[in-house]
């Protein structure tokens, strides 16, 4: 369980633009590491391309696996930020964060520079109030809204509350030179307008509400308001002041442990929450979330402890946690590149190669349903919170079709359209990867089912895969003889053929979906 919570040995390094030879980001935020020739639009394809490659090549913990879920529900999307940088700091951000407290994360994010642009955080003045961040922390991304009890009024906040949090919020700016750095991380944030008619008030929060911002009931009626006013203005860290009293208030209340823990539960295990589950792992987990600052390793360790995390789903039994998610076109890429240790370009050193292939296969993620960095809700991508599909959301007719041909195309079937450097060579695989016996075709059903399903077979199912589609017309003994045959000095046609057969299959059956 440790090595799952493993610090790697260093975060990854930053994209570079293959016109300059160098980065336009710095990875410490210390200054900017070099001009860009290319376009923003070009620099977000390299962004893109790069957090693809960091997620195939990630070392066997949960450090990117929790970056994404921070993205999924902490969302970007390029066509409203236009940003490359600011995507890159706030996915350095998620990084940093991946091994600790939420409760941190989040009210970085409140200043992080791609999320004051997204959801107009930029915009929100003491003089013309911008709801848009607010609103959407409270119901989407924090606490969760509940029921609607009356107009303007839910379970677990109301529309005053809004407003009075939109007024906390007011002041942050978006620093386009990326020079204003947080203390903790060290990375770019958004940077509080210091500002008057033009000119520099020091340290005084010119777009700032300096004045006493009151809560509802459900909040006790909490009161918020700056420490310190110098000259009718708020101070600069008075107005810092305000954001961790508006963070410690929401993270106090213990539904807001709960509605991230489920947010939680439903990326890392099953969708479908029962009175049971609520009651017997939601709210557990919560407390233990709650009472370790917002630990994420904390929380997920508990829960990937527990038997209720093991429990499995067979093709006998209607148990739905281990084979119970639905692989995202991320992870059917990744878990195809990574078991057949498919070889891609150098981002560093072969940046153009790199970046011409992983264009292609970003164009095929959003083939199969993940427009990459595109989300059209602000709630994410629908496949991680829209009720009540959820992941069955990946499985639409156009998508699933692609998804089936990904097999084909990382194997450069004919008509796939495949003229990248990128293969998946299953023959290579089966002759040296040391996974497998090669000579014995049972081995080779059994290697491969093993690892690319997350069910268990009936016996039934697992003779359909060696005898109906691997073997067809062959026996197990004339395998043996293509195979020596082959390794004898003879073509690869046969035994080429079976494989890449076998492994169409595989990925085009429901059971490979999941994970």
């Amino acid at each position: 369980m440790n090595e799952l919570f493993k610090e790697p040995a260093q975060n990854p390094a930053p994209p570079i633009d293959p016109l300059t030879a160098a980065t336009w980001v710095d990875p410490l935020g210390q200054q900017k590491a070099g001009e860009a020739n290319s376009e923003q639009d070009d620099l977000f394809k390299f962004f893109q391309a790069w957090h693809l490659d960091v997620m195939l090549k990630s070392e066997p913990s949960l450090k990117e696996r929790i970056t994404w879920f921070f993205h999924s529900h902490l969302p970007a999307r390029w066509t409203e930020i236009r940003s490359s940088e600011a995507i890159y700091y706030q996915n350095c951000l998620y990084r940093h964060y991946a091994y600790g407290s939420f409760k941190e994360l989040f009210t970085k994010i409140c200043t992080d520079n791609a999320m004051l642009v997204y959801l107009d955080g930029y915009s929100n003045h003491k003089d013309s109030p911008n709801e848009n961040f607010a609103r959407e922390m409270f119901e989407l991304y924090s606490i969760g809204k509940g029921s609607q009890l009356e107009e303007g009024n839910y379970t677990n906040y109301t529309e005053d509350d809004i407003k009075a949090a939109t007024r906390v919020l007011t002041g942050w700016i978006f620093d386009e030179d990326f020079s204003n750095l947080d203390a903790d991380t060290g990375l770019p944030i958004g940077k509080m307008s210091t500002t008057t008619g033009g000119n520099p008030v020091k340290d005084l929060a010119s777009g700032h509400d300096k004045d006493v911002k009151t809560f509802s009931s459900l909040w006790n009626n909490e009161v918020i308001q700056p420490a310190e006013i110098i000259n009718d203005l708020a101070t600069v860290e008075s107005a810092y002041g305000e954001l961790d009293d508006l963070m410690d208030m929401i993270f106090d209340n213990p539904e807001t442990a709960r509605f991230i823990v489920r947010k939680m539960y439903r990326h890392f295990v099953y969708h479908f929450i029962s009175e049971e589950v609520e009651s017997d792992i939601i709210v557990p987990l919560a407390q233990t979330f709650q009472g370790n600052d917002y630990s994420i390793p904390d929380m997920l360790k508990v829960l990937m402890k527990s038997e209720h995390f093991y429990d499995e789903d067979t093709l006998a039994t209607s148990d739905n946690n281990i084979g119970a998610l639905i692989k995202s076109p991320i992870e059917v890429f990744t878990t195809l590149m990574r078991f057949f240790d498919v070889t891609v370009p150098d981002r560093n050193t072969q940046a153009t190669a790199f970046y011409d292939d992983f264009a292609y296969l970003i164009s095929k993620l959003e083939d199969q349903g993940l427009n990459y960095y595109e989300p059209f809700e602000v709630a994410g991508y629908p496949a991680y919170h829209q009720i009540p599909g959820y992941g069955r959301n990946w499985i639409m007719t156009h998508a699933l079709a692609h998804r089936y041909q990904t097999g084909d195309m990382l194997m450069k079937k004919a008509g796939t359209g495949n003229e990248t450097s990128i293969q998946m060579d299953v023959l290579d695989w089966a002759e040296n990867s040391g996974e497998v016996d090669p000579t014995s075709s049972t081995d080779i059903v059994t290697v491969l089912t093993k690892y690319l399903l997350a069910v268990e077979l009936t016996t039934e199912r697992f003779n359909y895969f060696l005898n109906t589609v691997f073997l067809d017309t062959l026996t197990q003994s004339t395998w043996l003889s293509e195979w020596n045959k082959y390794t004898g000095g003879g073509d690869d046609l046969v035994v080429r053929e079976r494989l890449e057969t076998l492994v169409s299959s595989i990925i085009q059956t429901p059971e490979f979906q999941l994970i």
